[in-house]
Parts: structure tokens; sequence; C-alpha cells
């Protein structure tokens, strides 16, 4: 009977550290440098930047971007906000037409980040990462500064 209760402790915490183990390398996926393939992403209706290279940070709680890059007129943009993924809106820096942000997890592999300027919904930016974890791809769709209607499918390489 006492060598039962080990192999049913034994058993349930092997199970519960392959469970964190498969957590944590999920959220590693959407974690990394990412730079971004301008041949293999369109831009409507544009013009895209010149380069833009995103630094995420991900974990089972929270969302970090980091984002620099230089727009069509040569500009440097810089892009920062760190959001946990319980749909609240936290506070973004650099994004012309929005002032925070919320972030929800989809999948493993996959986030949403919405982007609000005084409250109102101006983009949703649903990114997803391979299978393989080389590639991730960001679809934007919504309003620009201008108001003009969007739909960027950017697609980004690991570095």
């Amino acid at each position: 009977m006492q060598n039962k209760k080990w192999i049913i402790l034994g058993t349930t915490v092997f199970f519960a550290a392959m469970f964190l183990c498969i957590a944590t390398a999920a959220a590693d996926a959407l974690s990394g440098t990412w730079k971004m393939n301008p041949a293999k992403s369109k831009y409507s209706p544009g013009p895209a930047p010149k380069s833009l290279t995103v630094v995420i940070k991900s974990d089972e709680n929270e969302y970090t971007v980091e984002a620099d890059g230089v727009d069509a007129e040569g500009k440097p943009t810089h892009v920062a906000y760190s959001a946990k993924f319980d749909g609240k809106d936290y506070p973004a820096t650099g994004i012309p037409n929005a002032d925070t942000v919320s972030v929800k997890r989809i999948d493993a592999s996959t986030v949403q980040t919405t982007q609000k300027k005084g409250g109102q919904r101006i983009m949703t930016v649903t990114t997803k990462v391979s299978k393989d974890g080389k590639t991730r791809t960001s679809t934007f769709v919504g309003k620009d500064a201008e108001g003009h209607d969007v739909h960027n499918v950017v697609e980004f390489e690991k570095q």
C-alpha cells in the first residue's frame, strides 16, 4: 500500500513538471529578437517601413515589446509597452495613433494585441509564431493615424 502511494505521488509530480515545461516552452516561442522581412510583408495602404526589429519578452503572465525601426521617410521609430495577459489597458509609447494596449493569449503561439486611443479601439494586431519557431507573422487590422483602413501582414524572422 505504501509503494502505491509513492507511485501515485511520483506520477503526479512528473505530470505537473511536464505541464510546467510545456507551458514555459510555449511562452518562449513568442520571445526573442525578430527582424522584419520586407519582401514577405504587405502594407496596405503603405508605405512600408525601411526596417523594423522587435524584441519580445514573454512568459505565462506578461508580454513586453521593444520595437525599433526606420519608417518610410527615413525617421527612427521606437515602440514600447509591457502588458499582462489580462485584457486590461496598459500604457504604450511610440504608437502614432494609440496610447494604450491590451493583450490576450489566443493559444501557445498566438497573441492578440488591441491598440487604443482614449479608450477606443484603433487597431487589432494578431501575432502568430510558426510551428518551427523561425517566423512570426503579425496581421494589423484597423485605422492609421489619418483614419485610413489598414490591413498589414508583416513577416518577421527570428534572429
